[in-house]
């Protein structure tokens, strides 16, 4: 393979005209392997250097990708690979290559967010010949070829060994995927270019600079000096302007990301980020108790945070996922804030005067997730609580909150496959790394019944039963408060006037996604 350094001079050197793409990301890339830590702006790195078995359209319809076909069979799925598809370097790829990586997902050291939610039906792999493989699975497993579609594939003879230090070297992210990369700067900025031996569509630009502009303002000043040609996350403050702007055109998608507040339900005795109103520890987690955990949802007024925090480019919700999406339990709705109502129940529960409590939440990785917790914060207060506020960039900040080092913390899930049956899992499903279960349940929060439901519902081949399976689930952790909801996100991206962009319900921000119009 030729050295990064001559690739990454080939791009520096590749001419400013249409064939090089600018871009602007708002979010950090913690990583570029692609099975180290589930989250999006990592996946969507990841699917512009690698393909997955198959894949996810714009609106996550399943289609074929590095596998042409695939058929259920008795106990499990056959997929049959693409014949001809090379990885970067040139080496084939053949269905041990599938072995290899599925066995990989639940070996990478340190992951703050395994990916083996997506194969936790998958008991068996079997490699009938170069291009055909098995995956055996716990009963039927309706969803297994959504699920298979968030895991990129790798080498076997390439990646034999291969650590996350390797990958993020830049040596050892070599794919099947429509770009090569060139060069990498943890926290700054990815070179792409284009793998004109691609099997798919080829994209269109012949190198991208992609890069990782954090802070909302840089990004969209950037963007208006010209510096980059698309940015992604633009803030809600400034769509108006570039809205007006004839320079530039917007496009945007309703997603399916849920923004939510989670709580310690690990420890009994105390919680790192609590006190009384003197600052001294409570002997007790108040967060175990429900009706804390009720009252302070009800302090919340999520149209407010939607409106003002927001500035409407959100959906108030009270459960995973939004109106008209499949599981969605049309008898939750939006309760009203109510702040007497939550004192009533922080009294119930033996805090009559309140607590104070530490909430954390990242500062660069959600839309307006700082604001969104200062919002919070003094709603809380208002009811009794008194919060303070602590973000920090998301690398450190999800770091400890997968150590469980916090009391209350904001995060988020995107159910990039369309249904939430991996999200509930993944988010709520009892901690448990062999069954794949709870890969980023950061509270460590446990409901025998609704793991019992999910497993049902996963094993559920029609779909009615299977919604009303998800339904009931939902209903079980919404009744339990084991999180918060708060809004699903709406993504808007702004471009430079000339481009086209096709926006993805996942969010995923990816060179091959834009075009140039005639």
């Amino acid at each position: 393979m030729r050295s990064l350094l001559a690739l990454a001079l080939l791009l520096l050197a590749a001419p400013a005209q249409a064939q090089t793409l600018v871009m602007g990301a708002g979010a950090p890339v913690t990583s570029i392997d692609p099975h180290f830590h589930n989250i999006g702006p990592n996946n969507a790195v990841a699917s512009v250097m690698y393909d997955s078995l198959l894949m996810l359209d714009a609106q996550s319809r399943v289609g074929p990708g590095l596998a042409e076909s695939w058929r259920p069979v008795e106990g499990g799925w056959e997929f049959r690979l693409r014949p001809g598809v090379r990885f970067h370097d040139g080496t084939p790829l053949v269905a041990e290559d599938i072995a290899f990586t599925l066995a990989r997902l639940a070996t990478v050291p340190n992951s703050p967010g395994l990916f083996t939610a997506y194969t936790r039906a998958i008991r068996a792999v079997e490699v009938l010949d170069p291009q055909t493989v098995v995956l055996r699975t716990e009963g039927p497993a309706p969803l297994l070829p959504a699920d298979i579609a968030q895991v990129q594939i790798l080498s076997r003879a390439l990646h034999q060994g291969a650590t996350t230090e390797g990958f993020n070297s830049g040596q050892l992210a070599i794919g099947t995927g429509p770009y090569k990369l060139v060069s990498w700067r943890a926290g700054e900025r990815l070179g792409f270019v284009r793998n004109d031996a691609y099997w798919g569509t080829k994209p269109h630009w012949q190198s991208v600079d992609y890069r990782l502009i954090l802070n909302d303002a840089s990004r969209v000043a950037a963007l208006l000096a010209g510096d980059v040609a698309f940015i992604d996350q633009v803030p809600t403050g400034d769509l108006s302007r570039l809205r007006r702007d004839s320079r530039l055109t917007l496009t945007e998608a309703a997603s399916l990301r849920l923004v939510y507040l989670a709580f310690d339900h690990l420890r009994t005795d105390g919680s790192p980020f609590v006190t009384d109103n003197d600052g001294k520890p409570l002997a007790r987690n108040p967060f175990k108790d429900q009706r804390v955990r009720r009252a302070l949802s009800l302090a919340i007024d999520r149209r407010a945070i939607v409106e003002r925090v927001m500035e409407g480019v959100a959906v108030p919700v009270a459960q995973f996922m939004p109106p008209g999406a499949f599981g969605y339990n049309p008898d939750i709705t939006v309760p009203a804030v109510d702040t007497e109502a939550a004192r009533k129940l922080l009294a119930e529960a033996g805090y009559p005067q309140g607590f104070r409590v530490t909430l954390h939440g990242p500062n660069d990785r959600y839309l307006n997730d700082a604001r969104i917790v200062q919002a919070v914060a003094q709603m809380w207060t208002r009811a009794g609580v008194r919060t303070a506020v602590e973000t920090a960039p998301y690398g450190p900040f999800i770091a400890r909150a997968s150590r469980q080092e916090y009391s209350a913390f904001l995060v988020s899930w995107g159910s990039s496959t369309g249904e939430p049956l991996v999200g509930l899992r993944a988010t709520m499903g009892t901690w448990d790394t062999a069954k794949g279960q709870g890969a980023v349940n950061r509270s460590r929060y446990s409901n025998p019944s609704f793991d019992a439901v999910l497993a049902t519902a996963a094993n559920t081949l029609d779909d009615v039963a299977r919604d009303r399976l998800l339904q009931q689930a939902t209903r079980i952790v919404i009744d339990d408060q084991a999180i918060i909801p708060t809004h699903v996100q709406v993504n808007v991206w702004a471009m430079k006037r000339g481009l086209t962009h096709t926006p993805r319900v996942d969010e995923r921000t990816r060179p091959q996604d834009i075009g140039a119009g005639e």
